[in-house]
């Protein structure tokens, strides 16, 4: 099964647009993501309509954050997404007859949105401040995926 790395990917992105000084090209961010440049502006769509990141066209565009890493949460990044599965476990259909089915279906609904619950709270918690390396050395280069 494939994983959704969207998440991940855009988390590192913004990590690297946290230390730009000027707008960065979906050509170089779309690399840092492995992706092409097109997947990469569909990807920060919902980013740039929640506010936390800006987009310009033309000689000197390119993408921005919009707000402080410190103001932005897991969650936020996570929302911006469309909020993408979390588990690929689900329930068979239930059977209205069957006593077992509704036992089963209602033990792994109530589970899962216990652990979504505690998802979203956490996300919810952490900045994406809290997430950039400590370097000395100054800003690293956007990364280049293999």
């Amino acid at each position: 099964m494939n994983k959704d790395t969207r998440l991940s990917d855009v988390l590192h992105v913004l990590l690297h647009l946290g230390h730009a000084r000027e707008p960065i090209t979906s050509e170089v961010l779309a690399r840092s993501m492995g992706t092409n440049p097109a997947v990469f502006r569909r990807t920060m769509a919902g980013l740039r309509e929640a506010g936390h990141v800006s987009s310009g066209k033309g000689h000197g565009g390119g993408w921005m954050l919009a707000r402080p890493l410190s103001a932005i949460t897991l969650l936020d990044v996570y929302t911006a997404l469309g909020r993408p599965t979390l588990f690929a476990i689900g329930s068979r259909p239930a059977q209205p007859d069957c006593k077992v089915h509704k036992s089963v279906n209602a033990a792994l609904a109530g589970t899962l949105a216990q652990a979504e619950a505690l998802f979203v709270q956490r996300f919810g918690e952490v900045t994406l401040d809290s997430l950039m390396p400590g370097t000395r050395s100054g800003p690293p280069a956007p990364c280049e995926s293999n």
